[in-house]
């Protein structure tokens, strides 16, 4: 009896850990996260055999199966780091973000090439991307530090991101990596719009974008093709945008039925940066509307619980975050719509791609763990 009383106190203690969790957590936008990544396996179910059949897998379902794995990681992490408060979610992403610079510096002696860059470092059995991770730690990170200039002013806060900022977009565009480049920006951009900074900075960042932009224009030759691709489609390789559009224009109101979907065999990222044109093809423009609400319903609702938190840098954390998931989803629609030069990312909770997820459930994970509802972090009455 005595032996059994340690055991019925753990469990009784775990037991009000996850009760008073799930009192806590934002259940919208848990619920919303359900539903996308559920909504995400059944999309790999009908993209997953093309893909499959393109690379000859003997298994029809192989990213289908390997999709699932990283959705179960992806939600035990985000659970667990939804488990944590503010301060401590913040500290997760501050060792995050020194992770990841460390590893996308040893990139050059660890990594391993796709498609012509040293993106991906092999850590046993999977190959992870370590600018993914980056991205939503290093927004903390910079709200972190914004919040610490809002309370003392004296602190060198700006520069200090500034040059994190500049030191990750160097790492970026070594790789290189123009379209998490770009996202990075469009992340930190939003940060510092939100904590209200000087108009000054914003148009120095302006600046190193534009003559980024640039100089990867004039200086490498892939992104000028992807460049070319956009503005001239007729004297240059556009075939995945061609293949994509021919997918969306096919589906019709309904579709064409699960699994009924052609032009997916000729689309070399059907299952992972050209989701959407799939989804369109075999589901309709109806379903495909009700997966693009979904997403924006997930940043809106964020929105709304940061602009009703008390604490500056949860405010500034969670908006930036919902920022950067938003901008990212709107990038990927773009390209699928020929509205954008392709830049290689994933629909967000939707596509396959396993770093992509586990960075993105990451996000969520800070994301619940800023807005949960905690003594006087919502204001009076809400």
């Amino acid at each position: 009896m005595i032996s059994a009383l340690p055991r019925l106190i753990t469990s009784r203690s775990r037991r009000n850990i996850i009760g008073e969790w799930w009192r806590s957590v934002d259940q919208v936008t848990l619920s919303i996260l359900i539903c996308l990544l559920g909504a995400g396996l059944i999309l790999s179910m009908a993209s997953s055999p093309a893909a499959a059949a393109r690379l000859d897998y003997d298994n029809s379902f192989f990213f289908l199966y390997k999709h699932m794995i990283f959705v179960g990681m992806g939600i035990f992490g985000m659970f667990i780091v939804s488990l944590f408060d503010a301060v401590n979610a913040r500290r997760i992403a501050v060792l995050a973000l020194i992770g990841a610079i460390v590893i996308m510096i040893a990139l050059p002696f660890i990594g391993y090439e796709v498609k012509g860059a040293t993106r991906w470092v092999r850590l046993g059995p999977l190959g992870l991307q370590p600018s993914e991770f980056a991205k939503p730690a290093f927004i903390v990170f910079a709200a972190w530090m914004f919040s610490i200039r809002h309370r003392e002013h004296n602190v060198p806060a700006v520069a200090i991101v500034f040059g994190v900022y500049i030191a990750l977009l160097g790492l970026l565009i070594s790789q290189p990596d123009f379209g998490q480049s770009f996202l990075l920006t469009l992340g930190f951009a939003a940060v510092f719009f939100f904590a209200g900074l000087s108009l000054g900075w914003l148009l120095i960042m302006l600046g190193i974008s534009v003559v980024g932009a640039i100089a990867a224009y004039a200086l490498l030759p892939h992104v000028r093709a992807r460049v070319s691709a956009f503005t001239s489609p007729n004297t240059a390789d556009s075939y995945q945008t061609d293949k994509a559009l021919e997918a969306i224009s096919s589906g019709g109101f309904f579709g064409r039925g699960p699994g009924e979907g052609r032009v997916k065999y000729s689309l070399p990222d059907g299952n992972t940066d050209f989701i959407f044109a799939v989804t369109v093809e075999e589901f309709g423009f109806l379903i495909s509307a009700i997966l693009v609400i979904l997403l924006a319903a997930f940043v809106v609702q964020t929105f709304r619980n940061a602009l009703r938190l008390n604490d500056y840098f949860c405010q500034l954390a969670a908006a930036g975050l919902a920022t950067m998931v938003g901008m990212q989803t709107i990038i990927n629609l773009f390209v699928n719509l020929n509205m954008a030069p392709s830049k290689g990312m994933t629909l967000p909770f939707i596509s396959n791609g396993g770093s992509s997820m586990l960075a993105l459930c990451f996000t969520a994970g800070l994301i619940l763990s800023f807005t949960r509802r905690r003594p006087g972090a919502y204001e009076y009455g809400r």
